[in-house]
Parts: C-alpha cells; structure tokens; sequence
C-alpha cells in the first residue's frame, strides 16, 4: 500500500516527458463526475492528457458508486470490456475510484484481476505514488478515508463539453447515518471547504465563460466553515471562530453576490438539516436557480424511524409549506425508496398519499437494495418480496409521471428563461437548456447559441419536457 503522506509532503515531479492518456469514466452521483475532474487535474501534472476514447488510453480509471447493487453490477460489467482490451494491449493499466473501491478495498483486487490500482474518494493526491507503483510492477491500494481532505487547493479540470455548467465541491462525507446508505462508511465524516477557494473557483468559472455553477456536497445543507475540521467537533470551537462562522445560507448569499450575472444551483439537501434561512436567501437573489432536490424517502414515519431519518413526515410537509410560502414557482424534486425493511401496504400508501400532497416536479425512485456494510445489512431482514417492491416501485412512477404532467402543463402560455446548455437529442434543428426551476426545454435554434440566456413562450409538453419558441434574448436570469 502506498504511503498516503508522500502525496502531501513528497514534491511532486513529471513521471513522463511525453504525455500519455487517461480515460476517466464516472458512475452515479454529481459528486464523483466533480471528482473525476479533481483526479483528472492531479493526473494532468503528471503528464497524462486526457481522451475520450478508451482504446487510446494508456491508464483507464473508473469513478465507481456504491449506493445501489445496479451501480454496482454496471461496473462489473463495464470492466470486462477493458479486460478484453488489456489482452489486446497488455501496456493498459485499469484502475477503480470512489466508493465501490473504498467499500470494496483489497477485496477488489482479488475479485477483478483486470484492476491495477484501487483508490478511495479521500486519496486521489496519493494518485501519483500508486501510478508509479503500478508501473513498475506492483497492485497498488489507497483507500484511507480523511478528516480534513477537501481539495480546495485542487484546480479542477473541466471535463464537461458545453463549457457552460460547471460543479464546485463545498463539502463532504456525511454523518447523517441512515441505516440504508453505504455513503458515511466510503466518503467519511463531514468537513467543508474555505469559502474563500470556493469563491476563487466560481469567480474563476465565470471568468472563463460558464454561466452556471452547481455547489455541491453530500448534505450541502450541513456545511459549515469556523476554521477548518470536522463539522462534529464544531462545539469546541472558540467564541470568535462560533461568532464568524459560516453555513450554508451565508455561503449561499457570498456566491450569489460574487457571480450576480451566473446561475447558482446546489445539490443535495437533506430536509431535517435545512433551515429556513436557506430559502430566505433563495428567494432573495434573483440569480439563485429556484429549485431544490429534497429526498424524501418515505412517507411513512415508522419507515423513516426505521431508515434513520430524523425528520417526520409533518415535518416535512411544513418544510414543504415554507418553500411554497417563500418561492411560489420553486421546483422540487426527490428520492424515494420504495419496499424498504417491512414496509406494509399502509406505509406505501402513506408514500403515495405524501407525493399527492406535494406534487412534485420530477424524482429518482428505486426499489430498496440491501448494501453490504449498512446497519439495515447488520441488523433489519430485507423481508419484503421482490414482485412486492417492483408493483409499488411501478406504482409510485406512474404517480410522479402524473404529477410531472400537472407540472409542466403549468408552464404552457408562460414566458420562461432558459440557458441554452446543448443540441437536443432528439433533432439538431433545436436548442436544450434549462429553467431556474431546472425542466428542460426545446425551442427551434434559430440565431441562438449555446451559454445564451433566451426568453422562450412555451407552447407544450411532455411530461419531462417544455417545447417552445425563443422570443429574445434575457435580460435577467
């Protein structure tokens, strides 16, 4: 294993005059797609250039999720393709990042032999060391998890086409231990970032030409900065680092009044640690997108006891009221789990009855995967049957999909403003962008071009989709 210090203390050198190439996939959340642009930086030093095909690579790194067994499986999958290459090209090194590898660790190497190195989501400034260790020879291992590792001091490699949305990390890890989620055990406890390389990275952005910028953290909602460490041991910090510390509503306010003229977006909230001045703040500053993902995951308050979730289902919905009260058009959106540990048909109805309250834009809805390493692994039987879960999974879609329906359908007649993001799927006679409230739509391009903010009449829908056309140019966000 290598020494995860040498990345810090050893001053790092070139290993090749000549560039070779990396190929970077990611898997899963929008923190490991930020991630893969922090490793694909720190690679970039040591001369490696990035392609877009893999069969070029000389070094392919997969930026893995561990959240569900699907995630999972896909990887597996995907690594038999590069094992089919590695014989074609036996030069070919392959490596697994984030946190399928932090939960796996060693283990990996064992059960792919196609994997040279194995990399944790705290060790990437060790990337360099356990490189050099593949090369000459040997498998290589870092998956020690971090109390201050935030890589603030990393400038990002934008790895993104449009050169319009760009992520910056605020936080991570996470101590909110909900018995179904592997994310406290591969990322660690939470610590956030020095607001002012956080502010130095969107002004950068803006600089550059992006016109959208999305915080992000596991719990954004939970950063706190008084100094630097760990958010837990924030009650023995001193009166002066307590008396200008700063939240997220603050942070928030900074970014908003730094870039006035960028978009800002966040993700992910949780909804027992959002306050309301954090919607405050939203509502306040015109160029803060009015949206907000709020998983959920149950509507039942024994399941939610159950999960760990310290909100209930009230107060939730008095969470919901205040965003409605404040920002009337905010979008929402959710995770749910459906078929969690003895989930009855009365637990799932309250589910159901919770969307029907809350008629939320859009959501992400999965049938419950037991995960190795979680509490609910240890200590809750998954004791309901898989037909059960795929009929209530298939039920609670087909309410969002209604919902979402109701949703875009209020958008019809109405003017909106959308930043052009890229060409449409489906026909490259039309533009895709957003709204501050984060639905798409597609309008005819006409004489627009993509990072253009375009008022745009929208004359239908889909259940996903707006479809208009473009009137002018905006002349605010």
């Amino acid at each position: 294993m290598s020494n995860p210090e040498l990345a810090i203390k050893k001053k790092s050198t070139p290993l090749y005059k000549e560039s070779r190439k990396l190929f970077i996939e990611s898997y899963g959340c929008q923190m490991n797609f930020s991630d893969s642009e922090i490793v694909a930086s720190i690679l970039a030093k040591e001369g490696y250039g990035m392609t877009e095909d893999y069969k070029d690579a000389d070094l392919v790194l997969l930026n893995t999720c561990s959240i569900r067994e699907k995630a999972e499986a896909t990887v597996r999958k995907r690594l038999e393709t590069f094992n089919l290459l590695k014989k074609e090209k036996p030069s070919l090194k392959v490596g697994v990042l984030g946190c399928m590898a932090e939960r796996l660790k060693e283990k990996f190497l064992e059960e792919e032999k196609v994997v040279d190195l194995v990399v944790g989501p705290d060790a990437y400034k060790d990337l360099p060391n356990l490189v050099k260790e593949v090369d000459e020879g040997r498998n290589a291992i870092n998956i020690l998890l971090s109390k201050e590792e935030t890589y603030g001091d990393i400038a990002p490699v934008r790895l993104g086409q449009n050169k319009v949305s760009a992520f910056v990390t605020i936080m991570r890890g996470c101590d909110n231990m909900c018995t179904f989620c592997v994310v406290p055990f591969t990322r660690g406890r939470e610590r956030s970032r020095d607001p002012k390389s956080i502010l130095k990275e969107v002004r950068d952005l803006f600089e550059k030409g992006y016109k959208e910028v999305t915080l992000l953290g596991q719990n954004v909602d939970s950063y706190l900065w008084y100094g630097g460490g760990l958010k837990k041991n924030y009650k023995k910090a001193t009166e002066l680092q307590k008396k200008t510390a700063i939240d997220f509503s603050k942070l928030l306010e900074l970014v908003a009044l730094e870039v006035p003229d960028m978009r800002i977006r966040f993700s992910t909230s949780n909804p027992q640690d959002m306050i309301e001045s954090v919607v405050h703040t939203m509502a306040k500053y015109p160029n803060i997108c009015k949206y907000i993902h709020l998983p959920v995951q149950s509507g039942s308050d024994r399941i939610l006891k159950k999960m760990n979730r310290l909100h209930t289902r009230q107060e939730y919905f008095n969470l919901i009221d205040t965003i409605r009260k404040h920002i009337p058009d905010c979008g929402i959106s959710h995770d749910m789990i459906t078929g969690f540990p003895t989930e009855t048909e009365e637990d799932h109805q309250q589910t159901m009855a919770l969307m029907e309250y809350v008629k939320y834009d859009f959501g992400f809805m999965f049938a419950y995967s037991d995960r190795p390493g979680t509490y609910a692994h240890r200590k809750i039987e998954d004791d309901i049957p898989l037909e059960t879960k795929k009929r209530r999974l298939s039920e609670i879609i087909s309410l969002q999909q209604k919902h979402s329906a109701y949703r875009t359908k209020q958008y019809v007649g109405k003017t909106v403003c959308v930043l052009i993001e890229k060409e449409s799927k489906k026909s490259n006679l039309f533009w895709s962008g957003r709204t501050t409230q984060n639905t798409v739509v597609v309008f005819p391009k006409e004489n627009y071009s993509i990072g253009d903010f375009v008022d745009v009449v929208i004359e239908n829908c889909t259940t996903a989709t707006l479809i208009g056309k473009g009137t002018n140019l905006s002349k605010s966000l």
